[in-house]
């Protein structure tokens, strides 16, 4: 099974960080945030039975890393499965080095798997995009299909994740066709993925200090904002206490709910770039 599986020709380490890098904050006690450079993965605690998933896969070369981290946590226990929000390159860094060593099975959503079986490239990163260095450089980030072969599987079709009892899986696309955000009804906790962000990913002085403020997608990777904007008021309308999301730190309560309501309210001043080749007027209703 393992021989079949392969990162893109343009894989890479890339030589971005932040001030967050290494840094886990435990957000609830069934729920680790653990910062990889600049993104971030999760580590969801079942507290009945102790088992655990890894929610996301980290930067390229960050394997090692990852491991260690959940030995901190979780001593020689192994997740039961990684689950993805979507595979850019920046979800999905280490995951083949991980099911290799850890001999689990990846979900995703159905929309997503050509983009993990090495079927279809993401389009490219987008240079021009409004925005800062980080807008600029994403030339460099890896853009070819990993192919996770049959080690990959859909999410099912009725919103349950396996191995995470109480959450279910909500399609907010934009981002990605298949990018999904994962909630947990009984105390409304939020893993958003890359629906939404606490920082301002394009710009590298938000991302290296981690400067806390609501924002949309990542602006030169997102190429349906239309798509963009109806995943955002869908996750609002959730009401979450506490958001979890693929860059920036965790965000809570009053601050949480207020942000996301001006983010719904503003989401073409804040979310939407003024200009870039995936902006066209008709996204802007």
């Amino acid at each position: 099974m393992d021989q079949d599986m392969n990162y893109g020709n343009d894989y890479k380490y890339i030589p971005v960080t932040s001030v967050g890098s290494g840094m886990g904050i435990e957000v609830l006690p069934s729920l680790l945030c653990y910062t990889i450079q600049v993104v971030n993965m999760c580590l969801v605690r079942n507290l009945e039975t102790n088992d655990f998933v890894l929610v996301d896969a980290g930067m390229p070369k960050s394997a090692d890393e990852i491991i260690s981290t959940t030995e901190k946590y979780f001593g020689d226990n192994q997740p039961s499965a990684i689950i993805l929000t979507h595979g850019h390159f920046d979800h999905v860094g280490a995951i083949i080095d991980l099911v290799k060593h850890w001999k689990i099975p990846v979900y995703a959503h159905e929309l997503e798997i050509p983009y993990l079986t090495g079927k279809k490239s993401y389009p490219e990163p987008d240079t021009t995009v409004e925005g800062g260095m980080v807008a600029k450089m994403s030339f460099i980030f890896p853009n070819e299909p990993i192919n996770l072969g049959d080690n990959v599987r859909q999410l099912p079709s009725d919103g349950t994740i396996p191995h995470m009892p109480d959450f279910k899986w909500i399609h907010t696309p934009g981002h990605t066709p298949g990018h999904v955000s994962l909630f947990r009804e009984k105390d409304r906790t939020l893993i958003a993925g890359d629906a939404f962000t606490t920082v301002k990913q394009e710009y590298l002085y938000n991302v290296l200090t981690q400067k806390q403020e609501i924002s949309g997608p990542p602006r030169y990777l997102t190429t349906d904002w239309k798509a963009a904007k109806e995943s955002v008021i869908k996750l609002q309308a959730l009401k979450p206490a506490v958001a979890v999301t693929g860059h920036g730190l965790p965000m809570s309560g009053e601050l949480l709910t207020k942000s996301l309501q001006k983010l719904v309210k503003n989401f073409e001043q804040i979310a939407i770039p003024e200009y870039g080749k995936y902006v066209n007027p008709k996204n802007n209703n």
